[in-house]
């Protein structure tokens, strides 16, 4: 196939400028590789909130160890 060469033809009918934008745009929507959505990972705010894996502590005096510093 040569760079003059179209890449489909139409063989029948006379399609309007409307009707080809549909064509060509279902063409590319089909031959594009169809990948999930990376996973959005957290934000550095999120990430220094608390680090992975502690556990939260309950029993007396939780509330206050709660806000010192690990």
């Amino acid at each position: 196939m040569s760079a003059d060469e179209p890449l489909f033809r139409v063989t029948r009918g006379v399609p309007t400028a409307e009707e080809l934008a549909a064509l060509v745009g279902v063409i590319v929507a089909r031959t594009r590789p169809t990948t999930a959505p990376e996973p959005a990972a957290p934000s550095a705010w999120a990430r220094s909130g608390r680090p992975r894996g502690a556990a939260l502590a309950a029993g007396p005096g939780a509330w206050r160890a709660s806000g010192l510093p690990r």
